[in-house]
């Protein structure tokens, strides 16, 4: 790689990539503390409901006050310093910045956003994996007729899984199965923002629990972001969703060939080409031993015996047979890392991994009974949770995506485990995120094979 060389070219020119960053949370903070320290790079505008929490967020990563006391963009333009604001549409509407960063992680807010920086001829780097996987492919899209980049987040595991994949394919190895690690188990299906404090416990010593958001954590704790970072890497890569989604099965970092491979040849996949999510718990409760909790893997094959062999010769954790290899990356750093995607997007044109296919989604299911009248609270709530869903069959069946389960009404009773659809609730088809997510319906209404 040579992003950094070409960063310095343009710090040397006094052209550094200008950003306009919306959303000050976890993700957004950790970029946050390495863009002031990354040479060819200047965060014009910061962008946050709260703008004096953006300016906490900013002086707790060693940001000074005079760095932050831009009074407008033109001055932050001027002086290299930074505007702090709660107007994202000034940022998307300056003609100055190159790279809008979309962090706020509200899909029908992400989308809103990045169409609109779209349109002013911006690069976006999508944070918001929510938005993604509700629209990703329409968006791109989008980006690509107005000769601009939409990217994934790399740091985040869809952007590293996407990279992997690329790198086997670019090998002329063929992917088998792609994806990540995490903690899981079956009964996680039910966690909510109040439950999630006695899983969190038995592994995270949280001293502090005032900056932590129970939605946020939940939705990794119940199975959904899994389903949703799954179905970005699907849609991203032409990879496949598991007729029944993410079977979660436990593995040791070292396993992997051996257990994400066709069932045929004595795995646990239902075919070649899939993605799926491996558990460092045991189905008893009791830790896997070397897991993959924070990292993401690939395995992969290839019809030359000799390329095999070399596999097994080079360490590439070979499965029992030789047939399958595997490499992992044993953990990812999100925001720390966000500066090669944006670095890549302004300077190469190239996006970290980019959605050109609907082949998976993220369904909403019943985390209990539901009863009609009931109001949803979408992701990490109480109500539901993302299952990852083929997408044909997501089309077929009529179900209601994960990212459009917020604040609507039940207009009937749901079962527990039961994905629900689009006829089950009382959507606003008038909704700018609805309008949209029709459209890519529309737009990609087949899966790429």
């Amino acid at each position: 790689m040579n992003l950094s060389f070409k960063l310095q070219e343009r710090a040397a020119a006094n052209k550094p990539v200008r950003i306009g960053q919306v959303g000050a949370g976890k993700f957004g903070t950790m970029f946050l503390s390495q863009v002031r320290l990354t040479t060819g790079m200047h965060l014009v505008g910061l962008a946050d409901l709260m703008p004096a929490r953006a300016k906490e967020r900013l002086l707790g990563v060693q940001w000074s006050p005079e760095q932050i006391n831009a009074t407008s963009l033109g001055d932050a333009l001027k002086t290299g310093k930074t505007h702090i604001t709660d107007n994202a549409m000034s940022l998307i509407e300056n003609p100055e910045i190159e790279v809008i960063i979309e962090a706020t992680g509200d899909p029908g807010t992400g989308i809103k956003l990045c169409q609109a920086a779209i349109n002013h001829g911006k690069h976006v780097v999508m944070v918001n994996v929510e938005a993604d996987a509700l629209a990703g492919p329409l968006l791109a899209r989008q980006a690509r007729e107005k000769g601009v980049v939409y990217s994934l987040a790399w740091g985040d595991q869809p952007a590293l899984v996407c990279d992997h994949v690329d790198w086997a394919r670019t090998c002329g190895f063929k992917v088998v199965a792609a994806g990540k690690g995490t903690r899981y188990h079956p009964t996680y299906h039910q966690s909510t923002p109040e439950s999630v404090w006695d899983i969190l416990n038995t592994y995270l010593k949280i001293q502090d629990k005032s900056h932590i958001n129970p939605k946020m954590f939940n939705s990794f704790v119940d199975g959904t972001k899994s389903g949703i970072e799954m179905t970005a890497i699907c849609n991203a890569t032409g990879l496949h969703s598991q007729s029944d989604g993410l079977g979660f099965p436990a593995a040791t970092r070292f396993e992997h060939a051996d257990i994400c491979k066709p069932k045929a040849d004595g795995g646990v996949l239902e075919k070649a080409g899939v993605t799926e999510v491996t558990s460092s718990l045991y189905r008893d409760g009791k830790d896997v031993p070397h897991n993959l909790v924070m990292g993401t893997y690939i395995v992969f094959e290839s019809d030359s015996d000799y390329a095999l062999k070399c596999c097994v010769e080079y360490n590439l954790l070979p499965d029992k047979t030789g047939k399958y290899a595997a490499l992992y990356r044993p953990t990812h750093m999100i925001g720390l890392e966000l500066g090669v995607s944006v670095a890549s997007a302004a300077l190469r044109k190239e996006p970290t991994g980019s959605p050109f296919c609907f082949n998976s989604d993220v369904v909403a299911t019943a985390k209990r009974t539901l009863r009609k009248g009931e109001m949803l609270d979408g992701e990490g709530g109480f109500c539901v949770w993302g299952k990852q869903t083929p997408a044909d069959v997501s089309l077929k069946e009529g179900y209601l995506p994960l990212g459009l389960a917020h604040n609507v009404k039940l207009k009937s009773d749901i079962k527990e485990g039961q994905r629900l659809k689009w006829s089950d609730v009382a959507y606003d088809a008038a909704d700018d995120a609805v309008r949209v997510r029709k459209e890519m319906e529309a737009v990609f209404g087949r899966p790429n094979t």
